[in-house]
């Protein structure tokens, strides 16, 4: 399968909090610009999609849950585990946690339809339970 390539200190050296209301570069804003898109592109086309984790100054743990966990909520742990490779050399804790905590989590929020809070506007998309492509629209209130 072919690959394309996510690197978190292409968007940021410093990466924020979960929201985009706490600060700036955060999990969220990083979902929504970067990641989401590009998975959305991998998953079209068939490819695995390879996000690397190191490089940065590190991570608060809101948002590498918050990004990936709206990835998870957005198209489901098997798209994930299908179409996504997270690594870190630097931290191998970092693609453990996200794996077996935060994509769990996220599944569940995701079968219960427990939308994501969202304090930035934005249009992401995902995939229905056939594995429709749909569009999901945030009005940016809290």
């Amino acid at each position: 399968m072919q690959k394309e390539y996510l690197n978190v200190i292409d968007f940021t050296e410093y990466p924020g909090p979960r929201y985009d209301e706490q600060g700036p570069e955060s999990g969220e804003k990083f979902y929504v610009e970067k990641l989401n898109p590009l998975f959305l592109k991998c998953y079209r086309e068939g490819k695995k999609l390879v996000v690397n984790l190191d490089g940065t100054a590190g991570f608060a743990s809101s948002f590498l849950d918050e990004a990936f966990g709206q990835l998870t909520f957005d198209f489901g742990a098997a798209s994930l585990d299908e179409y996504l490779i997270i690594e870190s050399a630097d931290e191998p804790e970092w693609p453990r946690m996200i794996k077996e905590e935060s994509i769990p989590q996220w599944q569940e929020r995701r079968e219960n339809g427990e939308a994501p809070k969202a304090t930035m506007k934005y249009k992401v998309h995902g995939i229905n339970n056939n594995g429709d492509i749909i569009e999901r629209v945030s009005d940016g209130t809290l």
